[in-house]
């Protein structure tokens, strides 16, 4: 890797931060190639087969020794696990130690969609991701990522943090991974050094106030505000501390850290106590620059419970009468009870116990995606969604056929297949007993529904 200029006066803020000694030894990490990493899905059962090893921080995250081709791994395509950079993963970390209460989360900024994934598995079915991205096309990105996990507790929203309001004190913890200058990237993105100025990193942090200003008022009672950025500079990261402690009330939370880990606290005095940051250098730490800080809210602040909805009404989409909700759960095997909506004929299944909270949403934000999208039901037969093919929910009534790498490849480029001895009608094409999506066997030929806008073009 060849040796990578950074601007002048980054570089001064930076001896600033460390003294020049450890800027030395940070330059020098800069000018080295970061290692990759991946996230697995628990909810899919998957053994790498390349060299790996652990993590600290993560139950569930490993750096492997070199970069395979993830674009020609049916297992990453089938959502087996997500290609995420090892600092962010200490979320996972956060969540676990301070135990917080599981139910309605927001991923206010959340394509492509780690840590939205990151918060599906920590959940499980104990509840839902809100999965924001102002960004039309970057949503369909979080869309897609979303259905790959396949846990079917994420909801894709395509909103500014203004259309929020109405939302006040109703989520258990919100999380902004904010648009920022982008330092910690360096090593990886040459756009971001090119980009990188002190005005931007001004801009940058009037934005992010922007955002945290509405942000703040959204974490209810009790409920926990994690913010995230991959800079080091101060006015991106603690002086976002002060901004939210002097526009709402918060209480601090420090996480605990083993000292093996060289991630480095910072305290920031306010009128209210001493709250803490945490920030992952490159030379000191295998992953990029980021910085976290975990706000609490008071339990006396406003919560909002979602009430009930005697009559939903919304635009496209509808509600599917009790009768027939327990008749699809019964009919398709699915453990636990299902609330079911129909859009454009399709059929749409999230968890029950969060139905109230999910309508509460739908009435106030543009969806993208939720739950799981089992397809259209035509008489007694139905056309199943790519979304089921890659969701956790059974597939039961449907017959499956275990491919090989070169088959799976070939499904996945939607190139003319023969493939003997497959059955006819509905098939599932799975990969390591890995679902990767339906084929439907005519007898004299196969139709591949992958979709036409995934398909691999390597």
């Amino acid at each position: 890797m060849s040796d990578i200029q950074l601007p002048i006066a980054f570089e001064s803020q930076m001896i600033s931060i460390l003294g020049k000694e450890e800027f030395d030894k940070f330059k020098a990490a800069v000018n080295q190639s970061p290692r990759t990493s991946i996230r697995l899905n628990p909810g899919k059962r998957f053994t790498p087969s390349w060299p790996i090893s652990p993590i600290p921080w993560t139950e569930n995250g490993f750096f492997l020794e070199e970069r395979p081709s993830f674009t020609l791994d049916p297992a990453f395509q089938a959502g087996a696990y997500y290609v995420q950079e090892a600092s962010s993963m200490f979320i996972e970390h956060v969540l676990k130690s301070l135990q917080i209460p599981k139910g309605i989360y927001l991923d206010l900024a959340a394509a492509p969609g780690g840590k939205s994934t990151l918060l599906s598995t920590y959940l499980g079915d104990e509840g839902i991701v809100i999965a924001n991205e102002v960004i039309q096309s970057r949503a369909q990105i979080l869309k897609e990522n979303a259905i790959k996990w396949g846990l079917g507790n994420i909801i894709v929203t395509n909103n500014d943090p203004d259309h929020f309001e109405p939302l006040e004190g109703f989520f258990d913890l919100v999380l902004v991974d904010a648009p920022c200058s982008g330092e910690g990237m360096f090593r990886k993105d040459p756009q971001a050094r090119e980009e990188w100025s002190p005005d931007h990193v001004l801009l940058c942090s009037s934005r992010q106030k922007r955002i945290m200003d509405k942000a703040g008022a959204l974490v209810k009672g009790g409920g926990y505000l994690i913010y995230s950025t991959c800079t080091f500079n101060e006015q991106e990261n603690e002086e976002m501390i002060q901004f939210l402690t002097e526009e709402f009330a918060f209480e601090p939370v420090q996480i605990p850290l083993d000292p093996s880990w060289n991630i480095i606290e910072s305290k920031v005095e306010t009128p209210d106590g001493t709250f803490f940051g945490y920030r992952f250098f490159p030379h000191k730490v295998e992953g990029e620059g980021f910085f976290i800080t975990i706000l609490k809210r008071p339990d006396s602040a406003s919560t909002q419970e979602p009430g009930k909805i005697k009559d939903f009404k919304h635009p496209v989409l509808k509600s599917i009468n009790e009768r027939e909700e327990i008749a699809f759960d019964s009919e398709l095997g699915f453990e636990g009870k299902g609330k079911y909506y129909s859009l454009n004929d399709s059929i749409f299944r999230i968890d029950q116990q969060f139905f109230r909270h999910f309508e509460r949403i739908a009435l106030h934000l543009s969806l993208r995606y939720f739950g799981v999208e089992l397809g259209k039901k035509q008489k007694n037969d139905w056309i199943p969604s790519h979304e089921w093919a890659l969701s956790t929910l059974p597939k039961n009534g449907f017959a499956s056929f275990e491919v090989d790498l070169a088959q799976a490849l070939d499904f996945l480029r939607k190139n003319d297949q023969e493939i003997p001895d497959l059955p006819i009608g509905w098939v599932l094409m799975t990969y390591q007993n890995l679902p990767l999506g339906w084929v439907k066997n005519l007898g004299n030929r196969l139709n591949n529904y992958y979709p036409k806008e995934w398909r691999i073009r390597m």
